[in-house]
């Protein structure tokens, strides 16, 4: 891969809540290439949409950013002042397609009226600081965000922007936000776990859209989700989270065929297949107010050990491209149960 596009480094995020600090980000690493869809699985809790809304400088009041650093194109995002975050990179060199894209929109709008007020302040032609919107910006703008409707394969967009999200369906509410995170000309787009209320069918289609146009417009994509056969689908590499944790990152071909921890084999293992027994993983996530010492994911691994116990385990790369975050990773190809 070339150069980084975003470097995570030791990242460590914190909320305050009634029963204490939870930990919910934990010394975080994770790297982005220029192009590249990386594929952010793990269970629900793991922290995946918190490590998107700290990239994007969205964390509620109620979070704490308190170790590590996020450079995004040699720009320390954490040191950044809150209104050029909002101004120059929030919106448009990282934007964002969220689960749900029916709670996205505003129901009171037509979706053409909520797309030319993104274009308004996020248009690649705006220049920074520019308060006023001038005629030929907004019709340049309005025939940027039809051609783009087209792209992602909506037809007769004259007539959807003048609809309101209800009488969309979801495949088009859909395609319509992808349009929407795209419209900016982003370099990183961050989509969270954006096919999961959407039919199998519809889903296979949003998802092959998502791959075609990052490719052609070489967008990075971080990509989070719980579904693996998801990150096998559209990603180049996969990152397992775990507790606030990464576990393991590799190209994808290689993680499916050898994960090396023993989580990320577990995950593989519960997935269904024809005519088997359906297996979960044993025990239950631990509380991020109180995580268990050394490896968080020790209570429940049948490899663990005295070290796992009690020592905070590091991340390594025993195979080139491959790493781990375990004191006793499987270095064998994975063979399902």
């Amino acid at each position: 891969m070339d150069a980084e596009l975003l470097s995570v480094r030791e990242l460590s995020v914190s909320f305050v809540t009634e029963g204490g600090v939870a930990r919910v980000l934990d010394a975080v690493n994770l790297s982005l290439a220029p192009g590249e869809i990386m594929g952010l699985v793990g269970e629900s809790g793991c922290g995946k949409t918190t490590l998107a809304r700290t990239i994007l400088g969205a964390l509620p009041a109620n979070a704490n950013v308190h170790g590590g650093s996020l450079r995004f194109a040699g720009t320390d995002l954490l040191a950044l002042h809150p209104a050029q975050l909002a101004d120059s990179i929030r919106g448009r060199a990282i934007t964002f397609v969220p689960q749900d894209p029916f709670s996205a929109f505003n129901p009171l709008f037509t979706v053409g009226d909520q797309i030319m007020e993104l274009l308004r302040w996020k248009s690649p032609d705006r220049r920074p600081g520019e308060r006023a919107w001038p005629r030929s910006r907004r019709r340049a703008d309005r025939a940027r965000a039809l051609a783009l409707l087209r792209t992602v394969q909506l037809p007769d967009p004259e007539r959807l922007m003048a609809k309101y999200p209800h009488e969309l369906s979801g495949g088009q509410r859909q395609r319509v936000m992808i349009a929407m995170a795209l419209l900016p000309e982003p370099r990183l787009v961050i989509a969270d776990e954006p096919t999961t209320a959407l039919d199998v069918t519809i889903q296979a289609q949003i998802l092959k859209l998502l791959r075609r146009l990052a490719n052609e417009r070489g967008v990075s994509v971080l990509f989070a989700t719980h579904d693996l056969g998801t990150a096998w689908e559209i990603c180049d590499r996969v990152t397992v989270m775990y507790a606030g944790q990464e576990l393991e990152t590799a190209p994808v071909a290689e993680f499916f065929r050898a994960p090396m921890a023993p989580y990320a084999r577990l995950l593989l293992d519960s997935l269904p297949t024809s005519g088997a027994v359906l297996r979960g993983i044993a025990g239950e996530v631990p509380s991020l107010v109180s995580p268990p010492p050394g490896c968080r994911f020790h209570p429940r691994c049948p490899q663990a050990g005295d070290a796992c116990r009690v020592e905070h385990p590091l991340s390594r790369e025993p195979a080139p491209g491959h790493l781990v975050r375990c004191h006793h990773p499987h270095m064998q190809p994975f063979v399902a149960a």
